[in-house]
């Protein structure tokens, strides 16, 4: 269940390697340990709407310890998601936005440019279709579908599930686009290097601060459609001031995944963060 919203606890995922068409379903049940001790065990098909009220309300009543269960979760399997990519000299990057801030697009012209220079592989998060991993795999690269159903955010087991399917190089780099969404995917770390932040020209420069939570846990911000910028009615520097406002140390790109421009400086990133790894690490 999700701390922020009450969604699925990876109640039904699937796994698709668009290379084998291999699928992997996920489906279970959910075990809750309350306070007082009570265990709730339930699933996502209830027989009745009455059952599925007196599993909710005992579990509002418990909101902290369910909240500190699931995140504790996470974390224990992020951190051992973290240790994997660092063994293999990997950049593991969290791609968050809402639907339709040009992350796909974006993601497609950085493999585009880059391949010749990086390996990069991509793990797909979306609640239903494989239609963007299709879009990245005919770039060439590397992709793995997660599909989350219910789901509002990827969490950390199903990247480890990924992963396995994935099965990116050494010292390459692992792009994870997350399920698009400003709130959840904040709160939960897959085990990523960097946090990237990626919002569009077309949502409104009050983002950063009607979104703090985001903002404040990414490391990068990418500003994305700055082409559309005579079209829309939309203060750069306004954006800047918030996302500073709510996170100091944030770093701000300003790109164009259609004219190209400001590319370069995201590349320049990328290449110097992969760069500043430990020793590649050979077979």
């Amino acid at each position: 269940m999700c701390v922020t919203c009450g969604c699925s606890d990876d109640a039904q995922s699937t796994i698709t390697n668009l290379e084998t068409g291999e699928v992997e379903h996920n489906h279970h049940d959910h075990t809750h340990t309350l306070l007082d001790g009570t265990v709730i065990t339930h699933s996502h098909n209830h027989d009745t709407q009455h059952e599925a009220s007196q599993v909710h309300a005992k579990i509002h009543n418990t909101t902290i310890s369910l909240e500190q269960d699931i995140l504790a979760k996470n974390n224990l399997i992020a951190a051992q998601n973290r240790g994997w990519f660092k063994g293999r000299n990997i950049l593991a990057l969290n791609l968050m936005s809402s639907p339709g801030s040009g992350k796909t697009t974006l993601l497609t012209r950085t493999i585009h440019d880059l391949k010749s220079q990086l390996p990069i592989s991509v793990i797909e998060g979306d609640q239903e279709t494989a239609n963007d991993a299709q879009k990245i795999q005919e770039t060439g690269c590397k992709v793995v579908q997660i599909n989350t159903g219910t789901g509002c955010h990827l969490e950390a087991a199903m990247i480890d599930r990924g992963l396995q399917q994935l099965n990116p190089p050494l010292n390459s780099v692992v792009m994870i686009e997350n399920v698009g969404n400003l709130v959840c995917p904040a709160l939960f770390d897959l085990g990523e290097q960097a946090k990237v932040v990626i919002l569009s020209v077309t949502e409104g420069e009050d983002k950063p601060i009607k979104y703090p939570h985001m903002f404040r846990a990414s490391e990068i911000m990418i500003l994305t459609k700055v082409d559309l910028l005579p079209y829309v009615q939309f203060d750069v520097q306004k954006c800047i001031d918030y996302a500073r406002q709510v996170n100091p140390q944030i770093q701000i790109f300003q790109v164009s995944a259609t004219t190209g421009a400001g590319l370069e400086t995201w590349y320049g990133w990328l290449s110097a963060t992969v760069g500043n790894l430990s020793t590649p690490v050979s077979v």
